[in-house]
């Protein structure tokens, strides 16, 4: 389908918003009941949007300033109101991608569009936990919104929202900045997706002013999310020694797109692809793909990595699955919907589900409020005050019901610290909240096996949990006197 075409798309509002509320809602209501607990993630971008600032060790800052906005509205930090949001912003997502697929295709075309989107795998996994993922969507899905604009229309104020959504996407994950290749691409490959230059150029500024707080704040920094993301690339640092044809990383990450897609949306997008049918779209879609496939093959790529191509990418899969019959668009939502009712069920009885005598199957979401408790008693025990851990895992738990405001298992009356570390920090709490030294003693909680090189340590008993996402990750206790890392 040409961006330049003028099909009639109305009144496709009211039904594509009544399916997305639906689930929206549903998601919602069954929230408050998940007992999988705070992510290690979660817990780290709630604690950004307590220290505001114009970026962070790993990732741009929309989503601190957003969970800190949607906190202190509600006057909690409780596990509901960090994910609360997640589900929101997937709507939003939804209905701005029907509302595109209706200027491009027509009314049902758009209602499917929302309707599978919002009941895409990854969108589902997305609802439930808290990720930048989730806070960029809605503004890529309003950049390519308003850059269709611009194609047809040529538009210069649709160019400058363009630009800005792209910011704004860039600032909540540097993924977003796929979209400026995806848009030059798209212009040198399809006559019909190009604008003027003075468009492009506009477009271009308004990113600029749009991420220039977080550019400064990087240089100011250290280019510290730029090392960060150099450590994920991993062998950019090093291509002659780090990257390889890694055969079976790419197959695995090719292949968890199934899940993350669905295997019959997955289908019609490069079907699409082989029959050249919604050519700009495509090209917002598969270059994406292309590049995270290539990291995939020279190093390693997490599923989630190429989730930005998936929304042009729904609208093109959506009007090539429709042309293959009822069935086919039937069997994609009810496979889509089928997972996110399975999903919201595993989150809800997290703490019990298992194959038979095996472990949890969601054990990385369990166990981090018993492991932070029970560092809790052992200060209590030991008499001190003070906590210092470098596991990035138990740091994010501990920080959280330390500080944080009405959440289950709140402790109260510690501080904790990262331990000290020599050269580049590991993570943010060891950049932000390093352990300054001082008098007294505390408590020492490592996953080293070695003791701590400092006079006046005392072993304590470890922490050995049999279930959860400790449970393969036992915490040794000491404690040290406050000035072990400064002899």
């Amino acid at each position: 389908m040409s961006a330049s075409a003028k099909p009639d798309g109305a009144g496709w509002f009211g039904p594509a918003f009544a399916v997305v509320a639906a689930l929206v809602v549903f998601r919602l209501a069954l929230l408050p009941f998940a007992q999988a607990e705070i992510f290690v993630d979660e817990a780290q971008y709630w604690l950004w949007g307590q220290e505001l600032a114009f970026g962070y060790y790993s990732k741009p800052p929309m989503i601190g300033w957003l969970l800190r906005a949607v906190t202190d509205l509600a006057g909690s930090d409780a596990a509901f109101w960090l994910r609360a949001p997640a589900a929101v912003l997937h709507g939003i997502t939804a209905l701005l991608l029907a509302g595109l697929a209706a200027e491009l295709a027509d009314r049902r075309t758009a209602i499917l569009v929302a309707a599978s989107y919002i009941t895409l795998p990854l969108v589902a996994v997305g609802s439930f936990l808290i990720s930048t993922d989730t806070v960029m969507f809605p503004f890529l899905a309003g950049a390519l919104w308003a850059w269709v604009r611009v194609i047809r229309e040529q538009s210069r104020v649709a160019a400058v929202v363009a630009g800005a959504c792209v910011g704004l996407a860039v600032m909540s994950k540097y993924a977003g900045i796929y979209y400026v290749l995806c848009a030059g691409l798209a212009a040198l490959c399809v006559p019909s997706a190009r604008v003027r230059w003075g468009d492009a150029v506009a477009a271009l500024v308004a990113l600029l002013i749009v991420i220039s707080p977080n550019v400064i704040w990087n240089i100011q920094n250290g280019l510290s999310t730029l090392e960060h993301t150099m450590d994920n690339a991993d062998w950019v640092r090093d291509p002659g020694k780090r990257a390889g044809l890694n055969w079976a990383s790419l197959a695995e990450f090719a292949g968890a797109q199934i899940v993350v897609f669905g295997p019959v949306l997955l289908a019609g997008l490069l079907w699409s692809a082989v029959r050249r049918r919604s050519a700009m779209l495509l090209w917002f879609s598969l270059p994406i793909l292309a590049l995270v496939c290539g990291q995939a093959l020279l190093s390693k790529a997490y599923a989630n990595w190429a989730a930005a191509a998936y929304l042009a990418g729904t609208i093109a899969a959506v009007i090539v699955v429709r042309g293959w019959g009822r069935w086919a668009m039937g069997a994609s939502l009810a496979l889509g919907t089928g997972f996110a009712v399975v999903l919201v069920g595993a989150t809800v009885f997290a703490a019990s589900l298992r194959l038979g005598d095996g472990p949890l199957l969601m054990e990385r979401y369990l166990g981090r409020i018993e492991m932070s408790a029970e560092i809790a008693a052992r200060a209590e025990t030991a008499g001190v005050t003070t906590i210092v851990a470098d596991d990035r895992d138990v740091l994010a738990d501990l920080f959280y019901r330390i500080r944080g405001r009405g959440v289950e298992g709140q402790i109260i009356g510690l501080e904790a610290y990262a331990r000290p570390e020599l050269g580049r920090p590991p993570n943010h709490y060891v950049q932000s909240h390093a352990w300054p030294g001082g008098a007294g003693e505390l408590l020492y909680v490592t996953r080293r096996a070695d003791p701590p090189i400092c006079e006046g340590a005392e072993a304590l008993e470890p922490i050995i949990p049999r279930e959860g996402a400790f449970r393969r990750r036992p915490q040794q206790v000491w404690r040290v006197p406050g000035d072990c890392w400064g002899q």
